[in-house]
């Protein structure tokens, strides 16, 4: 067999570290290499051992899940997913660990394990697609609160809307790109970040909390307004409504596609509301959600932006978009924003 993905296991449970390391050791390509029972356990054996990834809880004892993910950044680099708690103070946490340098994070199982199968293909999933990956370093703190100049319009339309979607690394890239547009940016903004349900809304807060424009969670018939992003709810899949005077947002049930809201179903229906107005962004993430969208966007005369290879996390969507012949611009993370203000002419 080639070579297994080597995983460390850290949680202050002995239930939990049994139920995750059941369920890396079922697939035939990932080992379990260790457990650690708090933050310090965690460092040590990461030095010690090597692993290709390391999940992390938050709340242990002697050294934290934060400290720990810090530790390891800065002198391990071996990627991180957080094993994040459904609650607000568990969704801020992960925000900070992720600012620290973990690179992804999973929803931990409820306490009836309703949730388990679902827990379970994202753990998997994440660990494959962060094995391996050199750690990307990008700084979590907000850019200065400074207007951005503008560069020369590309083309003579004049832009509306800007659809912005992320997967892996994408609550630190949006960090770096919505804060840097200034109060004076004249679209609307509308973003997919693949996460669990209950961590949308305080990815909105603290996207608000550091930017210029307004950020808020999607709300069903909303009227979408310009210099306001708006993050779309996990769990709901999107469609805008063209109404008199405006567009309007609607939030509709999928049980059925992989990721909801789906990124190709965002810049869908974008480039069917706005046509050539729209520009699509196209951020680090695994998998290739974004480059079907982005080639229906295309054909309505929008425009493409896709993060590059050396800044992303996971670079697998943006890849995708270039491979399919979507892109217009690559750029790295630090110039996209000011990209974004020269298409818009702000």
């Amino acid at each position: 067999m080639s070579h297994r993905i080597k995983v460390l296991v850290a949680d202050d449970s002995a239930f939990m570290r049994r139920a995750l390391a059941t369920i890396l050791e079922s697939e035939q390509d990932i080992h379990v290499v260790a457990t650690a029972r708090n933050g310090e356990e965690a460092v040590a054996k990461t030095l010690a051992l090597r692993p290709d990834v390391v999940t992390m809880d938050v709340a242990m004892p002697v050294v934290d899940g934060l400290e720990a993910v810090r530790r390891i950044a800065a002198q391990a680099h071996v990627p991180v997913i957080m094993v994040s708690a459904h609650t607000r103070a568990g969704a801020d946490a992960t925000f900070t660990a992720l600012e620290l340098g973990a690179v992804d994070f999973i929803a931990k199982p409820d306490a009836a394990y309703e949730n388990i199968d679902s827990v379970a293909r994202d753990l998997v999933e994440k660990v494959r697609g962060c094995a391996g990956r050199a750690q990307v370093v990008v700084s979590g703190e907000a850019p200065a609160k400074s207007r951005v100049k503008p560069k020369s319009r590309p083309r003579a339309s004049t832009y509306e809307c800007v659809a912005i979607g992320a997967s892996t690394g994408g609550p630190v890239a949006l960090s770096q790109v919505i804060p840097a547009l200034p109060a004076s940016f004249p679209a609307t903004v509308l973003i997919v970040q693949h996460m669990p349900v209950g961590f949308t809304d305080a990815l909105a807060r603290r996207l608000d909390a550091l930017a210029h424009v307004r950020v808020r969670e999607g709300r069903d018939g909303a009227a979408l307004e310009p210099g306001v992003a708006t993050v779309m709810p996990a769990g709901k899949q999107l469609a805008l409504e063209r109404r008199r005077g405006g567009v309007a947002l609607r939030l509709v049930e999928d049980g059925e596609s992989l990721h909801v809201p789906s990124v190709d179903v965002l810049v869908s229906e974008v480039a069917k509301a706005y046509g050539a107005a729209a520009i699509g962004v196209i951020l680090t993430g695994m998998g290739h959600d974004g480059a079907a969208g982005l080639r229906t966007l295309k054909a309505r005369g929008g425009y493409v932006i896709g993060q590059d290879e050396s800044t992303c996390v996971v670079y697998g969507m943006p890849r995708a978009a270039a491979l399919a012949g979507v892109v217009d611009r690559v750029a790295p993370l630090s110039e996209i924003s000011e990209i974004l203000c020269g298409l818009c002419a702000t």
